[in-house]
């Protein structure tokens, strides 16, 4: 099956964005770290070995460093560069290189949108878990960049009678529940968190996107060069469409954020069908309980 996604292409966007580094336009890493903290200080509980997988920078190590949560800490990434110099592993894309039940904590930060086979790479994390072991992850899901998309599309089939694909399809918040579930992952539980970041214009957002190395990789990608006049024409699409009373335009990021145990016996379990001690209609009858 063609993939959809160019991993070749955007590991060199990524080594792009590193090499050449903007102020401020690791926003979205930032509030993943910082969410990531508040998620890890929720658990009860303190975790032998984990591994970061694929985070590009070091915010997510830093992170389960400071916990005082973890006792050893294993950082995986697609390219040396990521690593600058810091003790990691280097493994390809799509990878866990890590032996089965071997795991207390994965993470996954900001990668797993760039993947072509996001359940395959969940199945691995799975495996390489300890009974009762976690997985946190979060990527760029279902609602991100819908602005720009739109703009793109609709300017292009004015100019040129048609359009190609120039934004990553994302996976939406439902759709990752069920990722985890067919990965064999427990207790799984999914959430959004979207934020509204303004722009003077649709040339800014570009801006960011190329400082952040997330430009289109898509396979199938038009090979066809954006002309001056597609996005001249798409700034003012988008400035038309959302932009607010002062002029400033907005660009939608909705993170999804994935949680689930590698299965265990002492994990809570729903009850069987038919197991309870009150019926229902028992309850309804008499919701005062006298």
């Amino acid at each position: 099956m063609q993939p959809i996604m160019d991993s070749s292409l955007w590991l060199a966007h990524k080594r792009r964005a590193l090499a050449n580094p903007v102020e401020g336009a690791d926003f979205l890493m930032r509030r993943a770290a910082e969410e990531l903290a508040d998620r890890l200080g929720a658990v009860e509980r303190k975790f032998g070995k984990a591994a970061v997988l694929f985070c590009q920078t070091p915010a997510a190590t830093d992170v389960l460093a400071e916990s005082g949560k973890v006792k050893e800490i294993i950082r995986v990434e697609a390219d040396a560069s990521f690593l600058r110099g810091a003790a990691g592993l280097v493994a390809p894309m799509e990878t866990v290189p890590f032996e089965p039940e071997s795991l207390d904590l994965a993470v996954s930060l900001l990668s797993l949108q760039a993947m072509n086979d996001i359940p395959g790479m969940l199945i691995q994390i799975r495996r390489a878990l300890r009974p009762d072991g976690l997985f946190l992850g979060a990527f760029a899901g279902a609602g991100t960049l819908v602005e720009l998309r739109e703009s793109l599309l609709a300017a292009e089939t004015e100019l040129y009678g048609g359009a190609s694909p120039r934004i990553i399809p994302f996976t939406d918040v439902r759709d990752a529940g069920a990722l985890l579930q067919r990965a064999g992952l427990a207790l799984p539980v999914t959430d959004v968190d979207t934020v509204t970041v303004r722009y003077a214009s649709l040339f800014g957002l570009m801006a960011d996107l190329r400082a952040m190395g997330e430009t289109s990789a898509l396979f199938d990608r038009s090979r066809r060069p954006g002309t001056q006049m597609l996005f001249a024409r798409a700034a003012e699409i988008y400035a038309e469409r959302f932009s607010d009373p002062d002029g400033r335009v907005r660009a939608s990021f909705s993170t999804v954020w994935m949680s689930g145990w590698a299965p265990d016996a002492s994990q809570q379990k729903p009850l069987k069908p038919g197991s309870a001690t009150v019926s229902l209609k028992k309850i309804l009858e008499n919701p005062e309980g006298g």
